[in-house]
């Protein structure tokens, strides 16, 4: 069966991997005031994204690589918020500020990586 690209990082490169699907949108990085970037932001096309050991792996020119968990299971409701994402409120978690600082670095602007939690995630 074909592998169809999956794009768990909005924004950023695909992954053609089958086991990506079920990581399909999860990832999104929000400005300072909370909004989702406009088409991921200048910078995050150049981002490479691949799943390796539970990890959803990101490399971009210039930057040390970026090993985010991908099965953290947030069950501290102070850690999450809600926003708007593609028309619809979802529950985040904020993957901290090592991830925030390298995208930041990468977009050229501040921003922060969340994660889609909950039954929104599947």
């Amino acid at each position: 069966m074909p592998h169809t690209a999956s794009f768990p990082l909005a924004g950023a490169q695909p992954v053609e991997d089958a086991a990506a699907r079920a990581c399909h949108g999860r990832w999104h990085l929000l400005d300072a005031s909370g909004a989702p970037l406009p088409d991921g932001g200048p910078g995050l096309a150049n981002v490479s994204v691949r799943l390796r050991f539970g990890y959803l792996v990101l490399q971009a020119p210039g930057m040390l690589r970026l090993d985010i968990p991908l099965d953290v299971i947030e069950d501290d409701p102070s850690v999450l918020r809600t926003v708007q994402l593609d028309g619809r409120e979802v529950s985040v978690a904020d993957e901290g500020a090592w991830a925030a600082e390298w995208f930041s670095q990468v977009v050229g602007q501040p921003v922060r990586l969340v994660k889609i939690c909950g039954p929104a995630a599947v």
